[in-house]
Parts: structure tokens; C-alpha cells; sequence
């Protein structure tokens, strides 16, 4: 299957009737604030997004507690590990069914290019789920540690808000 053989995601939006800046800066921060992530997770980063759920790391105290079942219940898919040709159209369906406004995080190097799998001859992987959907925050590693989804997270707050709502962490000297 080539890669001109996958179905890209439909993206466009109608533009809302009216405009209102105050209550749409209102209404973002409330989104940010209240993101509902999809339980979606394909590969061993899923773990790690379990992971935060966890009492250690705690993504609830960040407002992104309530992992959704349904497409139709969430606004954020965090695509969690190695995507086939397979699944891609299952990917693209999701995001597809997913209400507006919809964000996307892709978590770990497989989701991002295709990680380890990426080689000359490889027929069966996706490089990359930008290929597919379009992608907001990307989270590096392999696997990536819980607290960079956490920084994942706290990077789309600042996207849809304009501004970082978390401190910063402390930087430790190397001695």
C-alpha cells in the first residue's frame, strides 16, 4: 500500500455567525482547563499515558483527568505509540468524529516518524501521524516520561490560551 493510498482527515470548519473576543477568550480558557482526553494508545507509550492517571503524576490535578471512550466525548486524542496503514483509516475516523474544536498530540518517536520501524523496504508503518491528521504538540521519546505528556498537556493549554497557566520547572545546577 502506498502512501498516496491513505485517506488524509477532513479539517475544515465553518467560521462562527459572530465574533465575541471576551467570551471566546472566556470559553478557551474553560476548554483548556477541562480537556478530555480519548482513551487511544496503540503501542507500549500507552503505558506511560496510563501512567499519569496514577496518583504520582496526577494529570487530574491539570484538568485533563477523564480519559472519554467515545470520539464524540473528548476534544484531545493522544495518539500513544506506532501507527500501521492499518489503522489509519481507524485513526482518521476518530479524529473525523471527534467535535469541534479538536486537538491532537502525538506521544512518542513512533507516532511522530515512525520510531525503530523506519527502515529501507518497510511497507507497513506511517511515518508520522501528521501524515494523517493534523498534529498539535509533539512529545518525544521512547517512551517519553509521564511528565513530558504532562508537558505536552500544559504546551496545548498554552496554545489555546495564549499564555502558561503551570510554572516552569526548576532547572538544577550540574555540579
Amino acid at each position: 500500500m502506498a502512501s498516496q493510498d491513505l485517506r488524509l482527515a477532513v479539517t475544515e470548519q465553518q467560521p462562527p455567525l459572530v465574533r465575541l473576543a471576551l467570551s471566546e477568550k472566556f470559553l478557551d480558557v474553560c476548554r483548556a482547563m477541562s480537556i478530555w482526553p480519548m482513551t487511544f494508545g496503540l503501542a507500549c507509550c500507552a503505558i506511560e499515558m496510563m501512567a499519569v492517571g496514577m496518583a504520582r503524576f496526577d494529570i487530574s490535578r491539570f484538568g485533563a483527568e477523564v480519559f472519554r471512550p467515545s470520539p464524540r466525548q473528548s476534544d484531545l486524542m493522544i495518539v500513544a505509540g506506532t501507527v500501521s496503514k492499518k489503522m489509519a483509516p481507524a485513526i482518521v475516523t476518530l479524529y473525523e468524529q471527534m467535535p469541534a474544536p479538536k486537538w491532537v498530540m502525538a506521544l512518542g518517536n513512533c507516532a511522530i516518524s515512525g520510531g525503530p520501524f523506519v527502515f529501507e523496504g518497510q511497507y507497513g508503518i506511517v511515518e508520522g501521524v501528521d501524515q494523517l491528521i493534523p498534529v498539535d504538540v509533539y512529545v518525544p521519546g521512547c517512551p517519553p516520561r509521564p511528565e513530558g505528556l504532562l508537558e505536552g498537556i500544559f504546551k496545548l493549554q498554552e496554545k489555546i490560551t495564549g499564555r502558561r497557566w503551570w510554572p516552569l520547572p526548576k532547572q538544577e545546577e550540574c555540579s
